[in-house]
Formats: structure tokens, sequence, C-alpha cells
């Protein structure tokens, strides 16, 4: 039998889902990734096949969309065993790739866990998780047809990357200490001051002094400041140019929100979900340090940390910062550390930096709760009500 799978099917750990299910119905053939979605072939007995095609929809892995699902009969092979191939990119890219994804649990637990190789390494992720849109460069979605090809995995790496039972099973930007990518703490010049942990620590120190630092995010730079800090935050509206329009404002965890803002349940729901959005929240009470970031206005936009690097910094710094987009007003986003250190020079103090190439700037999503319903607000950028970080595309 011959499927093909279109829709957001790469990125999401598709393939190794396939893999594992027909392993377990012994069933034999191949899977690969093409530009256009997933491709197989798969034999064996009637009632198995069935099954096969019944939980490729039911037991598919949460993040993927199936658009249409197209099987025909084929003579049978005898293949001896089920395999992952080598991609394809023959033919029209009509494909689809699913935005960054914010850390899932499990990957938290390792970045948060001494005894874990990957402990405070801000650039974990696996199959459920991690960067996407922004390092891919070509399709089919593939490692060497991302931003990560200049990293060779490691022996460990690879052996959980062909392991069918590791979650990293074909995760395609897997990484670790030993071969990924690493943190730099740069100053305003471009002068190398601090690396790895140390460059972590560097960032958190100047934050907490009240200066302004410029952060190489996932899908492009961000202008962080101490949100307790009215006087940083003022300096970085008129370094910036940004006369009156709010800031957004990351919060370590939930429960920091909560004193600030008014909280729904569906408004929790958002905040914590894999998509890592702004959402606007009515204030709970007018504070000076509010009346810097949102003069004027009721509500705030308040988000989450949406990757292992912010996860890792809130943590060290235990209280909110202002997380706008690393530009000038009505500019482009910053990409890459050349032009950060060009652009941002007369704005950040500080620029933590990493050697993973972003493809291309990604944008928040702006969300509200409006009589119990979920609506889209403008996305940040020029014209925009909110300056919210740059993290995904949605």
């Amino acid at each position: 039998m011959k499927i093909t799978v279109r829709g957001a099917v790469q990125g999401v750990g598709f393939r190794p889902f396939v893999y594992r299910l027909a392993t377990e119905l012994d069933l034999k053939g191949w899977v690969i990734n093409s530009a256009q979605g997933v491709f197989l072939e798969i034999e064996g007995g009637p009632d198995a096949l069935a099954q096969f095609g019944r939980r490729l929809r039911t037991d598919k892995p949460a993040r993927a969309i199936i658009q249409s699902c197209e099987s025909s009969q084929l003579e049978a092979v005898g293949y001896e065993k089920f395999e992952i191939r080598e991609s394809t990119d023959a033919g029209g890219k009509t494909t689809l790739i699913l935005p960054d994804v914010a850390p899932c649990d499990d990957c938290l637990r390792e970045i948060l866990d001494p005894q874990d190789r990957r402990f405070r390494y801000p650039f974990t992720n696996c199959t459920n998780c991690g960067p996407r849109f922004s390092i891919i460069e070509a399709l089919p979605y593939d490692r060497a047809n991302t931003s990560m090809k200049r990293f060779t995995m490691c022996a460990d790496c690879l052996g959980e990357y062909r392991d069918p039972r590791d979650r990293r099973f074909h995760a395609e930007p897997i990484a670790c200490p030993r071969c990924g990518p690493q943190l730099q703490f740069l100053d305003s010049l471009g002068k190398s001051l601090a690396k790895s942990e140390a460059a972590l620590e560097q960032a958190s120190e100047e934050i907490r002094s009240g200066r302004i630092v410029a952060l190489k995010g996932v899908g492009g730079f961000q202008l962080l400041v101490d949100a307790r800090n009215p006087d940083a935050v003022r300096r970085l509206r008129a370094r910036k140019h940004r006369e009156e329009k709010p800031f957004a404002v990351m919060f370590p965890s939930l429960e920091e929100i909560r004193p600030q803002c008014e909280v729904s349940a569906l408004e929790e729901q958002l905040l914590v979900s894999p998509e890592a959005p702004i959402v606007i929240l009515r204030k709970s009470a007018i504070s000076p340090q509010e009346s810097a970031i949102a003069p004027g206005n009721p509500n705030l936009g308040v988000m989450l940390p949406s990757s292992p690097l912010h996860h890792l910094l809130l943590r060290a710094l235990n209280f909110p910062i202002v997380a706008t987009s690393g530009n000038l007003s009505d500019e482009p986003i910053c990409i890459d550390e050349t032009e950060a250190l060009e652009r941002l020079h007369c704005i950040a103090d500080g620029f933590l930096v990493h050697d993973r190439p972003i493809v291309r700037h990604v944008d928040d999503s702006i969300l509200r709760v409006l009589h119990g319903r979920t609506t889209a607000a403008t996305t940040s950028g020029p014209g925009s009500r909110w300056a919210g970080s740059h993290r995904r595309a949605r």
C-alpha cells in the first residue's frame, strides 16, 4: 500500500510515529519526508493494514495536522523491515512547516536536572518542541536543510537520533552542550566578555543592574530590561524612539502574573500553550512600573518564557522583564550579530548571542479574550499598538 499524507506533518515527529506504529503492527516498508508531505509504502496483513490506516489519524502526534491522507494498492515487494529512508525534494514544495514551539515539560525537566547531560543547556529540544520555521532553509524538513547543519552531532546525540524508543528519534534540531550552539556575551562594541554559562550570568547581572540587553532569541533579536525599573524602561523608550506604545512583559511564571493582572481560565490556557503567545490582560492595579510600560492603558501584554534560554534567564532573574523587538521603531528586526551590533549598539548596553543562524525572523501572536472567546490582536511590528518580542510565525 502506498500512502501520501499532506499537511503539517514535518517537524512534529510524524516519521518516528509512523515507524513505531508500523513496527508495533509488524508491518514492513519505508517512510520519507518529501517536499509535498510524508510518503510511505507499507505491506502486511489486511487487518494490520486497516488498523494502521485508522491509527495514522487517531494516534498522530499532537502537533501534527493532517489535511489529506490518500492511499492506493500496490503489488507486494517483500520488504524485510520498516525504515525511515532519506528524504526527497522532488516535485513542488507544498508541505506545511509548523512554527517554533515552546519547550515541552520533558525538556524543561532536563535543563533543570543537575544529573542530566543537558542541564542548563539553552538549546535543548526534541520532536515535541524547539525551533522549526526559524531554522529551515529548504524543504523537506531535514537537518541538512536547516541552519543546524553546521553542527555535527556527537555520539550521544546521534544515538538518540537513531533510537526509535527515544523522543529525539529524528529530531532534526537535536543538540547538546558538547556539539550544539553556544552562548556568548558581547559589549556594545562587539568585544566578547563571557561565553556559555558565564554569558548567561553576565546578561542576568546587566539586566539586574538596570542596563539594556539585546538577546538573540529563536527568531530574532529582543531588547530586554528590568520591568520593575521605571528609569530603565524610560531609557529603553528614549533609545528605541518608542514614545507611548505599550511594551509586552515576560514573567518568570504564571504565579508571578496573578498579582499584577486578572487571569481567567481561558487566558491561563493561552499563556501556557505551546505557541506561547502574548496575551492582553486586564491590569489589577496601576503601579509606577506599569505606567512606564503601558502608559495610560488599562491592559498589559503578558507572556511566559518561550525557549529554554528564556526559561534559564528568567529563572536567574526571578522578576519580570520587558521584552521588545530588536529594532528601532518601524525598522526590520535584527536576526544576526553583525546586523545587531551595527543597528542596536546605540540602544543596547550588551548583547547575549549564540552561533545558531536564524534563517528568517518570526513574529509573535498577540491574543486577547473577549466575551469568553479568543481573538487575535494585531501582531507586533510597525503600526501595532503592542511592541512585543518576536519569536514565532503563526
